[in-house]
Parts: structure tokens; sequence; C-alpha cells
């Protein structure tokens, strides 16, 4: 039920957000049914992901930021081309994507000093 209710309310954000950045009813129908199996049978694990990645849900605010302004500059009549919206979301989130690798791999390399560390005090008292 929570995943359904869930689906419903991403829906209409998905609605909103297809009509700022496409012109073309065919591509935000096909746009909004793919959310919905992928909020259907990803949910939970997208949901583990961002909790254990919480930056994502910073990059997802700041998307949804960037289509609100663009919305609102095409509202005054100010054409934003959408190939300059499509960059900036596609390169943001390659940079926070090398952001979480770095983070797990520094993450990986303490564990193993640590690791490491302990058996040598177990091994020379």
């Amino acid at each position: 039920i929570q995943i359904a209710i869930l689906d419903v309310v991403f829906s209409l954000d998905s609605v909103i957000t297809a009509v700022g950045l496409v012109e073309h009813v065919s591509i935000m129908v096909i746009a909004i049914v793919i959310s919905i199996g992928v909020m259907l049978f990803a949910a939970q694990p997208i949901g583990d992901f961002v909790d254990k990645n919480p930056t994502i849900k910073m990059l997802a605010l700041s998307f949804l930021m960037l289509i609100g302004f663009t919305l609102m500059a095409e509202g005054f009549d100010v054409h934003v081309p959408k190939g300059y919206i499509y960059f900036a979301m596609a390169f943001s989130f390659i940079v926070e994507l090398l952001n979480i690798r770095v983070r797990s791999r520094k993450t990986a390399e303490v564990k193993s000093i640590h690791l490491s560390k302990k058996i040598t005090d177990e091994t020379h008292p």
C-alpha cells in the first residue's frame, strides 16, 4: 500500500516534471510508465541506496530546483535549451557517483587499516 501511495505521489511529480522538460506527449507517457515500473520493482533498493548515500537527496532536490527555475524562466518567456538542463543533470550525477566511489574506497581503506592493526596487535603481545 505504501508503494502504491508513493507511486501516485511520484507519478504526479513525474507528470509535472515531464511537462516542463519534454514537448512530445508520447515521450511523457513513456517516461511516466517507466517511472511507475521502476517504483514498483526497485523502490526498496533505491531507498536503501539513498539511505546509504544521503547526498543523493540533495542532488535530487537540486534537480527539482533546476527544473522549477527552468519552468519559471519559461513562464517569463525566457527559453532555456533543454540540452543545457540535461547536461547539467548528467554532469552532476556523474560527479556525485565519483564522490560516492571515492568515499567508499576511503571507508574500505580505514577498515583495512584498523583490521590490520588489530591483527598485528593480537599477534605481537
